[in-house]
């Protein structure tokens, strides 16, 4: 099934994976509802709302851009209304804005926990929530969170405790909606990448060096748009890693969605280990961490902790 005519509710979608989703759905004739911060163009980064509807429109579809900050309830419940209202409904609710920080637990200002957690796991919460009696009304509702498969290796929690169990509660909550809305024929479920994506955010934090082992958007559009129209009664309940994804469902050819064909790639952030890449993938050596003791490798750096200097004491 295609999206002609569905209505898709994204946050986060100003640039970055979101723009991308919104351009891969609108292919389809499908109408997008950009939820984002982004009014008025960043200081340093490209993209607004509004420059998302008129990409969405170039590419076919509809779109209707809502500014909206996802911390606040009252926000959240009056943009699902907006949305029904213009487009008569919503078919799909994708929460794609999202707070990254990693830093070690006695290093983290609670300002910044509150932060990841407002973003990452209560939005998610609220949104599901106001959506919901919406949902219903569809003949193939999805929910998508981004967010890793569970996986509760010691290592993804370490130096970066509060960063992990926010996206990890984004995932929990989807493998309970899977189910606790199953009668509705509601699907839940989640998507994460195997690499580092390009957006311009990551190239402002990561620099022009490292985004040349990222990935493009599209792969994550292109595995987005695959769950999406799936049959919600019958793909529901999943943690999907983007090219592992693809892979299964018939899309061999990956080295297009490079940022430089052929080059290695770094792998992103809570991958479990026994989750084989497509063949032909290659992968650059992990920065981080000595995955078989757990400790921080020589250089590597999370929040104010570096390796190197930990070894002089």
């Amino acid at each position: 099934m295609d999206l002609k005519n569905k209505t898709i509710f994204i946050t986060g979608a100003s640039r970055g994976i979101g723009l991308a989703m919104a351009v891969r759905f609108a292919a389809d004739g499908a109408n997008i509802v950009v939820a984002a911060k982004s009014e008025e163009p960043h200081k340093f980064l490209p993209g607004t709302i509004h420059d998302t509807v008129t990409a969405i429109e170039a590419a076919g579809g509809k779109g209707l851009a809502i500014k909206l900050d996802v911390r606040n309830e009252a926000d959240i419940n009056a943009a699902i209304a907006s949305a029904v209202e213009h487009f008569g409904g919503i078919d799909i609710l994708i929460h794609n804005a999202g707070a990254y920080w990693l830093q070690p637990t006695a290093e983290y200002a609670t300002k910044r926990h509150d932060l990841v957690f407002d973003i990452n796991e209560r939005a998610y919460f609220l949104l599901a929530k106001a959506a919901y009696p919406h949902l219903c009304q569809s003949d193939n509702p999805h929910i998508l969170g981004i967010a890793p498969p569970l996986d509760l290796n010691p290592i993804w929690f370490m130096n970066s405790s509060a960063y992990t169990v926010s996206k990890f509660a984004v995932s929990l909550y989807t493998l309970g909606w899977s189910k606790e809305w199953q009668l509705e024929g509601i699907a839940a479920n989640t998507l994460w990448p195997r690499c580092g994506i390009y957006t311009p955010s990551a190239e402002l934090h990561g620099g022009k060096e490292l985004i040349s082992e990222f990935r493009k958007p599209e792969i994550m559009a292109d595995a987005a748009y695959e769950i999406v129209t799936s049959h919600s009664h019958k793909f529901t309940g999943n943690h999907c890693i983007d090219d592992s994804f693809l892979y299964e469902r018939g899309y061999t050819e990956l080295d297009h969605y490079s940022m430089i064909p052929g080059n290695a790639l770094v792998e992103d952030y809570m991958v479990p280990q026994d989750i084989s890449p497509p063949p032909g993938v290659k992968l650059t050596p992990n920065r981080l961490y000595d995955f078989s003791t757990g400790e921080l490798l020589i250089g590597s750096k999370v929040g104010s902790i570096n390796k190197s200097k930990l070894d002089k004491k």
